[in-house]
């Protein structure tokens, strides 16, 4: 009876100390990713990339320890200009043979206000890997009544520069904002 008791104490000791993970995963029909840089300074040309995964992992109910992982396939890349996208995806951008995905895993997010984050990690575009940091903003969570799953939004912001991912470096500031705006949107199930 004592070796049953003290088997029963270390297993609620264990799970005491144990917390569950929540995993999140985006919802492709409600979640973009996008960007914006300056043609010629004059004119922002935006785009998106059509296919990413995201997966927030937290244990809090206001993602205050998520951790944020994103693959997004680079020849995915679409500016509603073919003969561009083609360009984009060619060695002088993204390389998308060589380098078919872009990665992101967060290192640390830190609270900025309420439901506001200041999201960072590393980011490995173009074989090159480098820490960012982004704006995230928690949007809250709700029952989606169509699938009666529980569903969080998210908006991410922030600017990074493609020089320092050797993106487009034959083709100069004046020409292609060196800032790469990105906005991202998502809802994320559970």
């Amino acid at each position: 009876m004592k070796r049953v008791f003290l088997i029963l104490l270390a297993f609620v000791s264990l799970t005491a100390f144990t917390t569950l993970s929540s995993v999140w995963t985006n919802d492709d029909a409600h979640s973009q990713l996008g960007f914006t840089v300056k043609h010629l300074g004059i004119a922002d040309v935006s785009g998106t990339f059509n296919d990413f995964d995201v997966k927030i992992t937290s244990t809090k109910p206001d993602f205050s320890d998520a951790v944020v992982e994103l693959t997004a396939k680079t020849a995915s890349i679409d500016t509603r200009v073919d003969d561009r996208d083609n360009h984009l995806k060619s060695p002088d951008f993204f390389n998308v043979e060589k380098y078919p995905t872009m990665d992101f895993k967060s290192t640390s997010i830190k609270k900025a206000g309420k439901d506001s984050y200041k999201l960072t990690g590393n980011l490995t575009l173009n074989g090159v890997t480098k820490p960012v940091t982004m704006d995230m903003k928690y949007n809250g969570t709700v029952e989606n009544a169509m699938n009666k799953k529980q569903t969080a939004g998210f908006q991410v912001t922030g600017t990074i520069k493609r020089s320092d991912f050797n993106l487009g470096s034959g083709f100069p500031a004046p020409m292609i904002s060196d800032e790469v705006r990105i906005k991202a949107d998502g809802e994320f199930i559970q």
